[in-house]
């Protein structure tokens, strides 16, 4: 079955375990279970209990087979994560260096990389584990990542190190972010993960909205910066749209009410001549404009990041995306990102008072409330924040919200119902 995994027109991972299993006979014994589950229809691997290094709680994945005596170089099977520098910028040096301990030590697989963060070693026995963690830290002068109920390893886009649209520097908040909170990274004291990632701008490259707990993503506060001149350029055929992106494609004359003002979520934009006009209050930042027309749109100058809280992948309650919480903080490397710090601890503070066992924040703040979530961040309401407009008939108020209110409410019960 797993051979037959090899005949289509993609590359296929049996392919590269047999490669790998020239050099590391553990591999043959991961491909001989891998079958046996295909035809069992379950997996063979069992959780037989927590395993790491000595001083960490997260880190190492546990994984031990229940057909050893079948498989005997993958009786133990644990994942090595290592955290990854900001933006996944790499030396040659050093992916050598991992690379020849984990020939050495472990299974020689990996992953590169998982999907949110962390250069993930596949594979390698208990008693390897120590001498592993020594040589990463010593000799490579990299740590381990998050696992468990914990601060997951933060990771952001490649932000101004190659993006014109970042409105924040997203490697040195994820670097800060990271130095910063080690304890809530190595040793686990969450009720379930808790991810943080960086996107510079709208666009999301990292997608954060979608797949992490709290997204910091780049935005701006006041109007689109706009050059007449380069919109009249693309009106009349100067520059391509799309960056130029068309994929060797001819798409026609760039026809801007079709491609950029009929496709505004907003509808807050408009042409007057050749002229064209944006409501910035009713801008909600998509930046589909600004990548249609690079040379005309650029973001705002000032510039910061909004906070998205809540998101997660499927497991227990369904896939569910964040939910803006701060429409905008400053960031500010010489504050050493206080402002994003203050959020986080005050969201660590009432998940942890909160929170159930293996659930994740956005799945607490939609089980107790979002308005109660709202004033606990000391967030004032806004129109943004509701997800259905009169979806519920019943509206709820504090009687101190209305003045005069429990008063005149008590009057009024009291002329109802006389003693």
């Amino acid at each position: 079955m797993l051979d037959q995994l090899e005949s289509g027109p993609w590359p296929s991972f049996v392919t590269d375990i047999k490669r790998q299993a020239e050099k590391n006979e553990a591999c043959w014994d991961i491909l001989g279970q891998l079958e046996l589950s295909y035809k069992d229809k379950i997996t063979h691997w069992k959780h037989g209990g927590i395993v790491g290094v000595f001083g960490y709680g997260g880190g190492i994945v546990g994984r031990y087979s229940d057909v050893a005596k079948k498989f005997p170089g993958v009786a133990h099977f644990h994942t090595v994560r290592v955290n990854q520098p900001s933006s996944k910028f790499y030396s040659s040096e050093i992916l050598r260096k991992i690379c020849d301990i984990w020939e050495r030590r472990g299974s020689g697989m990996t992953n590169m990389h998982g999907s949110t963060g962390d250069l993930v070693l596949l594979g390698t026995f208990t008693e390897q584990l120590e001498e592993i963690f020594y040589e990463l830290t010593h000799d490579v002068g990299v740590d381990l990542g998050g696992s468990g109920g914990n601060l997951r390893t933060p990771s952001c886009c490649l932000g101004k190190a190659r993006c014109e649209w970042s409105c924040y520097d997203t490697q040195a908040a994820c670097h800060n972010i990271t130095m910063t909170y080690q304890d809530e990274l190595h040793r686990p004291a969450f009720p379930y993960k808790f991810k943080i990632k960086f996107s510079g701008c709208p666009n999301d490259c990292v997608a954060a909205i979608a797949r992490s707990d709290l997204a910091v993503i780049g935005n701006w506060k006041d109007d689109i910066r706009i050059d007449q001149a380069a919109v009249k350029g693309y009106l009349n055929g100067e520059f391509p749209a799309n960056g130029g992106s068309y994929s060797g494609r001819d798409w026609g004359p760039f026809d801007i009410k079709a491609e950029v003002i009929d496709l505004c979520p907003t509808g807050c934009m408009w042409m007057e001549g050749d002229t064209l006009k944006i409501d910035d209050a009713e801008c909600t930042r998509c930046m589909h404009c600004i990548n249609v027309m690079p040379r005309a749109l650029r973001p705002g100058k000032v510039q910061g990041a909004t906070i998205c809280i809540g998101a997660k992948a499927p497991i227990l309650d369904g896939a569910q995306i964040a939910t803006m919480i701060v429409p905008f903080i400053e960031m500010d490397p010489e504050n050493e990102f206080q402002e994003l710090k203050d959020i986080i601890e005050k969201c660590w503070d009432w998940w942890m008072e909160e929170g159930k066992n293996r659930e994740r924040i956005g799945e607490s703040i939609q089980r107790i409330g979002l308005p109660t979530f709202l004033q606990v961040m000391e967030v004032e309401p806004l129109p943004q924040h509701v997800k259905e407009p009169r979806s519920n008939p019943y509206v709820f108020w504090k009687a101190e919200e209305v003045p005069g209110g429990f008063e005149r409410d008590l009057a009024e019960f009291r002329k109802r119902n006389p003693m």
